[in-house]
Parts: C-alpha cells; structure tokens; sequence
C-alpha cells in the first residue's frame, strides 16, 4: 500500500554554502513532504552531509531560505531545529561508549525535560514522575527496535550494526517530527542492512516520522524512497522519483564518471 505523503513540510530555496573561497553547496532549491522518505544521493564529496547540516543548523548558508512549517528562515538553529522536532544520526556513530543502551537512549529524551537540576538530583516529587515517564517511552523504543537483551550493556561493547541501531534508538527517543539520518547502512553486512530498512519503514509507517536520508547503497535507496534528490560537486543534477532519477542521462553521467 503506497504511502500517505502530506504538504510540503520543509523548502529549501538558492541554499548556497561556502566555506572560505570552497563552494560546498551552489544555488540547491528542494522540498521534503510530510511523511515521505526523501533521499539524498551523490558521489563523495557531492556536499550531502552539508545539506542534513544546513537543515538541522550545524552550518549557516550564506545564501538562501528555509521555509520550515510555514515559517521563513535565513539559517536554523541547532537549538531551534531540536526543539521544531527534528533529530539526527551522524556518519560517525556519536554515542556514549561507556554508557549503557538505556543511558544513551535517556539522552535523546533531554530537551524534553522541564524540572529544573535541583529537582533532579533530589529524584522527588515532579523530577521523578518526570524520569518514570521518560525511561517509559526509551523503554518503548528498545521494544521497537527489538534490542531489549542489550537494554544495560555498555555501547562500547557492542558489534557495529547494533550501535548503529542504538544510535537510531536515541534520536527516536526525542520523538522526532523529521529524522535526519546519514548514511544509517554504512559498514553493514547485508543481514544487518535489511534489519536496518526495515526499521527505517517502520519508523516512517507508525510513527508517521518525516525522513531524510543519505545513503550510498542505491538498491536500499531506490526501494524505500519516495522521492530522490541528487547531488554532484556541490550542485543539484536531479530530483524525482526513484525511477525518473534512474533514468535521468545526467544522474548516470556522474555516477559513471563520464563527466570528469
């Protein structure tokens, strides 16, 4: 059954990045639909991982506009994207490797708390009713993500497509509106990546969750996207659905290189 995409949710307009006289993005115009897997593809060094960036606030274009639920921005926030519901897997697992499961799920739930530091370390009265219903919804993430035999081992222990899964555990903790993840199969084994999908579908099929994914492998990519935006060099070469993005000539030219 095909998938519900609502309005447009995010507009990217003329966003153009530079860091000193290195142009990283060039004049990038795309939109993202409520509840659609939207995909960003392109050769390394194509300026995806700028893009999740911008919109997630890490990076301020110097060129450009954000139109996010209606509202007009120059730049966002990192701060202001959080708190506007939307999370963030890194490239590079970022999790706490001492910390347990549990404890590194507890951290996506911090923008959330409203008691004061006080409160909390005396865990009495609101502090605690607040961490009991906290640890409810991590614990309901572990449930959904099937990593309940793990829930106190240390992330640092654990093999690379589980921390991967851990890492997607947390910033579903902050119950996301929109979900940014980068590269979410790099470095897995074929099993590990059809695990991954999966949750990937779900996640986007339950909770409703807006996604917006980078990733390399473009069997994944043509299978769960809705639609496909393509990079190279910093500039934008297509944008469409995952069959009109196969078949666009200027897509095939810089994945096989005949450009350069």
């Amino acid at each position: 059954m095909a998938r519900e995409i609502g309005e447009v949710i995010l507009d990217l307009r003329n966003i153009s990045l530079r860091f000193g006289g290195v142009k990283a993005l060039t004049d990038i115009s795309f939109d993202v639909r409520d509840h659609e897997i939207r995909a960003i593809i392109g050769p390394n060094g194509a300026g995806k991982s700028s893009m999740l960036n911008v919109i997630n606030g890490v990076y301020r274009p110097q060129e450009g506009e954000i139109i996010f639920h209606g509202e007009h921005r120059r730049d966002m926030d990192t701060h202001e994207a959080s708190a506007a519901g939307i999370a963030r897997t890194f490239q590079n697992i970022a999790l706490f490797k001492g910390m347990s499961v549990l404890d590194n799920l507890m951290t996506g739930r911090n923008l959330k708390i409203k008691t004061n530091f006080l409160q909390q370390a005396l865990w009495w009265g609101p502090a605690q009713r607040e961490e009991i219903e906290h640890r409810k919804k991590v614990e309901e993430v572990i449930d959904f993500l099937e990593i309940e035999h793990i829930r106190k081992t240390p992330v640092g222990r654990l093999p690379y497509g589980l921390q991967k899964r851990v890492e997607l555990g947390r910033a579903l903790a902050a119950e996301p509106k929109m979900l940014l993840l980068d590269e979410p199969m790099a470095g897995m084994n074929v099993e590990e990546k059809q695990d991954m999908c999966r949750f990937v579908l779900d996640v986007n099929d339950q909770f409703g969750t807006t996604i917006v994914l980078i990733e390399h492998d473009m069997g994944v990519v043509m299978d769960i996207s809705d639609r496909v935006v393509v990079l190279d060099y910093g500039k934008k070469i297509g944008d469409g659905t995952p069959d009109e993005v196969k078949n666009n000539p200027e897509v095939i030219s810089a994945y096989l290189g005949t450009q350069h």
